[in-house]
């Protein structure tokens, strides 16, 4: 069973990994995939945050909820992030779920933006807290 450093250090590997897939797809012209890993990136990298704390949830709402009472209100990290978590999710549900929703690419360039943002800033976190 691996410890909470090696489960962030997974997570936040797979956090990067949507990412890259996230660029990847954007260059290919597949905005709807890049925003659906932009979101996946940001979610995996708050999770890796959380396994710090022992927490997990199975529902989205439940790692945001968390990853913003212990993380954002108090300070950790800039507010800025809520904000850019609110669109991530927005967007990647509307694209997702709503039939005929059009992911433009000026949508999907600002989704893979702030996901690369906010994943830097878990990283620092987490770098910080391995010294």
């Amino acid at each position: 069973m691996p410890n909470e450093r090696d489960l962030a250090g997974y997570r936040l590997e797979k956090a990067f990994q949507c990412l890259t897939t996230a660029q990847s797809n954007l260059t290919e012209g597949d905005c709807c995939a890049s925003v659906n890993r932009s979101y996946y990136a940001v979610f995996h990298g708050m999770r890796a945050v959380l396994a710090l704390d022992h927490f997990d949830s199975k529902k989205h709402s439940g790692i945001i909820s968390e990853f913003r009472k212990q993380y954002i209100k108090t300070g950790i990290f800039p507010v800025e992030l809520s904000d850019m978590l609110s669109q991530l999710f927005q967007v990647r549900n509307n694209s997702d779920y709503m039939d005929f929703y059009i992911v433009s690419k000026a949508d999907a360039e600002q989704q893979v933006k702030n996901a690369s943002i906010f994943l830097k800033e878990i990283d620092r976190y987490l770098k910080g807290r391995d010294q």
